[in-house]
């Protein structure tokens, strides 16, 4: 094919994956020029296909179907899936590459595609899928010899497989009985939890499971699923406490987020779900690293330092952390925003992975979740993320470092701006997916008044 004289640049591409307004910005057309620039520059013989349960991801899938096969490849077709399950069978079955077309927790008008290459490695943004782009763009595509074929005979035999290399985390033996509520928030979550919970039963876990919002339906009936923002969390906290359970654990669309709720309801922000997993992983891997983001520190930093490990800083975002596993061979890294990875995942995030460590963990202490928590709260408060839609995200970063760098004992700027004091800390970026500006303030112990700081953090951003 040859290149179109009137190129339009295509806004659907991001930071490190696609995600776009259907329509003018992602649509079928585009979905088969990506995925025939996709097999393209990867040179990809055999790619692994999967998607979340949008009714706009069935026409898009196949139409990424149509690109990739267009350049020849083999596509081995999922189906619906999580984005981790196409991260798993992308290694699994030796392809050059994976694509899940999904929107995780945007909007219903939004679409878009997380992408690998050969064994789950992050795509290069600046190389690799700048190309990809480029060629989109362009359409300058080879003409392929054959015409490639789609497979989808190996759906049941990728999900049997990956159920098993996510148990291979736990000790089922250790777990005591619980009652959990599960809310799959109408994503794709449902049948992969389930077969995670029949083998579990089989293995003769001592779990009963109550399900909410359970079906996959991509018309989304009871809200678009992001258990991060506070408005989604009280279904979830009511039912947790409805059915006097444990625990409660819901996920994104896609699931490759988990997050937490109590036995008395309360969410339990993620930073401190990095802490409790950096310390599952450093008893079974004494002297590990464990890769964190920039945005809340201090209570990760002290139990990797206390329990022997070594903490690694690194930028925001599933490319960074995933290229900073590999780069150091940690075993486990969290981001405060529930994205947990694993070096024995290839590195990538999974959202099934976290639930059953903290399972264990729970088991192997005999306490409940609240407990823990609390004790970690008590001497690392932090604010949660807050965000802020600014003009100018450069000028208000500039003036929070006019206004305080001066009196901070360290300035880091890994990711955004970090500035460090005796007993606080902040940090500051620009979101790598939407238009908003991030604050997260931390503190040791009760001594700082968090709310005056978030005040006069706010004022200053206020202005821009």
């Amino acid at each position: 094919m040859r290149p179109q004289s009137n190129i339009r640049p295509l806004t659907c591409f991001k930071a490190y994956d696609v995600r776009g307004r259907l329509g003018e910005e992602l649509n079928e057309d585009i979905a088969t020029r990506i995925g025939r620039a996709f097999a393209t520059v990867l040179k990809a013989t055999r790619v692994v296909l999967g998607r979340d349960p949008r009714a706009s991801s069935i026409a898009l899938a196949r139409a990424v179907a149509e690109g990739l096969m267009g350049a020849g490849a083999e596509v081995i077709d999922l189906g619906l899936c999580g984005t981790e399950e196409v991260y798993f069978a992308t290694d699994h079955f030796k392809a050059c590459g994976g694509i899940c077309v999904t929107a995780s927790h945007n909007p219903m008008d939004f679409n878009g595609m997380k992408m690998v290459k050969s064994g789950s490695a992050p795509l290069d943004p600046i190389t690799e899928f700048a190309a990809i782009k480029t060629c989109a763009e362009q359409q300058d595509f080879p003409e392929a010899p054959d015409q490639g074929r789609i497979d989808t005979s190996r759906r049941d035999g990728a999900r049997s497989a990956y159920v098993a290399r996510v148990l291979s985390f736990v000790d089922v033996g250790a777990f005591r009985p619980m009652k959990i509520v599960v809310n799959a928030g109408n994503g794709a979550a449902g049948p992969s939890f389930d077969a995670i919970a029949e083998a579990l039963s089989d293995a003769g876990a001592p779990i009963a499971f109550h399900r909410m919002h359970h079906d996959p339906d991509g018309a989304f009936p009871n809200g678009i699923p992001n258990p991060l923002l506070p408005e989604n969390q009280p279904a979830t906290a009511h039912e947790v406490v409805a059915q006097k359970a444990d625990l409660g654990i819901a996920w994104d669309g896609d699931f490759d987020r988990c997050f937490f709720f109590d036995h008395t309801g309360a969410f339990v922000p993620g930073e401190y779900v990095v802490g409790l997993l950096a310390e599952v992983f450093l008893a079974k891997a004494p002297g590990a690293k464990i890769v964190h983001d920039p945005r809340v520190i201090w209570n990760t930093e002290e139990i990797v330092a206390r329990l022997g490990g070594v903490a690694v800083m690194a930028c925001t975002g599933h490319a960074f952390i995933k290229q900073t596993m590999r780069d150091t061979g940690a075993i486990y890294g969290g981001e405060m925003s529930a994205h947990h990875y694993f070096r024995d995942f290839m590195a990538c995030d999974s959202g099934m992975i976290p639930w059953l460590l903290v399972l264990e963990l729970l088991g192997r202490k005999n306490t409940n979740l609240a407990e823990v928590i609390a004790q970690r709260h008590a001497a690392f408060p932090s604010s949660g993320e807050i965000n802020f839609r600014v003009d100018d995200p450069q000028r208000a970063m500039d003036a929070i470092k006019f206004k305080f760098g001066q009196m901070a004992n360290n300035q880091n700027d890994t990711d955004g701006l970090s500035l460090t004091f005796d007993d606080w800390r902040l940090n500051v970026r620009r979101s790598n997916t939407e238009p908003l500006l991030r604050l997260n303030i931390e503190a040791k112990g009760a001594s700082v008044d968090l709310d005056k700081r978030i005040g006069q953090i706010s004022t200053i951003v206020n202005n821009y």
